[in-house]
């Protein structure tokens, strides 16, 4: 019986020192309260936001859902944050054991802030919209709206990386301060970086080109998906994606396409010789009454240059240049309009009895080495050469 009495008086001194000298029934108390917060962020996932959300779906702007859908997520971490600090009230632990538990529950929170702040920052983006709308386009609106909430998010990030480091007493000023022993080192590993964000900043002042605009550089030609603080991608027309560093968009020369008020249509127009004077003024007049009567084409002389000429007598043909310029910019509209100019140029040249020409070359032999061919079978007997008295 004393050989039980002891072994119990045992057990309850291990149950009460348990861990760090904490008795296991206040730890698992602590535990218990911890799961407690848990089980209610589970109740306030699946009752209160919900219920918010059916609230924000009646009304009639979509920021309410954007703001909730950004603070979702730190809302439920907040419950984490609460349960380890009421667990940490609940079992008597150390004051080494205390301290540390209470700079987490500080880094957490402070970490639960800068991550809300972060999430804003996209459903918040539209009080940019006043800066923004001093630029021309809606895409380059759009652009510099991303730009400047990508700089939003990372000055967050950085203040609140900051903001957790001094919780645990890191001395952040020092660090900084002492930056400038490797300043130098610092500056020429970061060169490249601060070169592409200025060039960046340049595309946007500059307005050379905007999310979705089709561009051409002296080593890529796509549409342009996203301009950032570094490089800038651009989609082939292949699919392809191709990032390129800002810096080099910068100093490179860049052919936006999509900024093209006309778009052109050259052509040389190659018409036999055979064909008369007569048929070529027929052929060049209807040519351009066609043009100056479509709605299709420019041919304002203010606005755009229209040549339908007679040009030049080539080796196999007298070419008519064609210069003119729709009014759309659209390629698939564009390539429509040349499909039928295309069709009635080639009705205008049969009507008026011409005919295009081709490469064509014409040998003239004076004398055969070994007198004359055999006739071809069926071929017109040759007439018989002329003899002298």
């Amino acid at each position: 019986m004393d050989m039980i009495e002891g072994f119990w008086a045992q057990v309850v001194a291990v149950w009460s020192t348990g861990i760090f000298g904490v008795g296991l029934g206040e730890v698992l108390l602590a535990v218990v309260a911890f799961f407690v917060f848990l089980f209610a962020r589970r109740l306030f996932s699946r009752f209160i936001i919900r219920a918010i959300k059916a609230v924000t779906k009646r009304t009639a702007s979509g920021l309410d859902d954007e703001i909730l859908a950004a603070i979702e997520e730190p809302l439920r971490f907040v419950f984490v944050v609460i349960g380890i600090y009421a667990a940490g009230q609940v079992a008597p632990f150390p004051d080494v054991i205390n301290h540390f538990l209470d700079r987490v529950v500080r880094s957490l929170i402070a970490f639960t802030i800068f991550w809300t702040l972060y999430r804003c920052v996209e459903p918040l983006s539209f009080l940019l919209d006043k800066l923004t709308g001093l630029f021309g386009t809606d895409g380059l609106r759009d652009s510099l709206r991303g730009f400047f909430a990508k700089l939003g998010k990372f000055i967050i990030a950085c203040l609140g990386v900051v903001a957790v480091l001094e919780e645990w007493d890191f001395n952040v000023a020092a660090v900084l301060g002492g930056l400038g022993l490797v300043g130098m080192a610092v500056a020429f590993g970061a060169q490249n970086l601060i070169s592409n964000l200025f060039s960046g900043i340049a595309i946007f002042l500059d307005n050379m080109f905007e999310k979705g605009d089709w561009i051409r550089t002296p080593d890529v030609e796509g549409t342009v998906e996203d301009i950032g603080f570094r490089t800038t991608k651009i989609r082939r027309f292949d699919k392809a994606l191709v990032t390129i560093p800002n810096a080099m968009l910068g100093g490179a020369a860049v052919v936006n396409f999509s900024r093209m008020s006309n778009r052109r249509i050259y052509w040389v127009i190659g018409l036999q010789y055979s064909s008369t004077e007569g048929q070529l003024k027929a052929v060049v007049g209807a040519i351009n009454d066609y043009v100056r009567a479509s709605d299709d084409f420019e041919t304002d002389p203010a606005k755009a240059t229209t040549l339908i000429n007679v040009d030049s007598f080539n080796d196999s043909s007298i070419d008519i240049m064609f210069y003119c310029f729709t009014k759309t910019t659209d390629w698939g509209k564009w390539m429509i309009i040349k499909e039928e100019l295309a069709y009635r140029i080639k009705a205008i040249v049969e009507d008026n009895g011409a005919a295009f020409a081709f490469p064509s070359s014409s040998l003239y032999v004076e004398k055969l080495p070994f007198g004359r061919p055999e006739p071809y079978p069926g071929a017109a007997p040759e007439p018989a050469a002329p003899t002298s008295n």
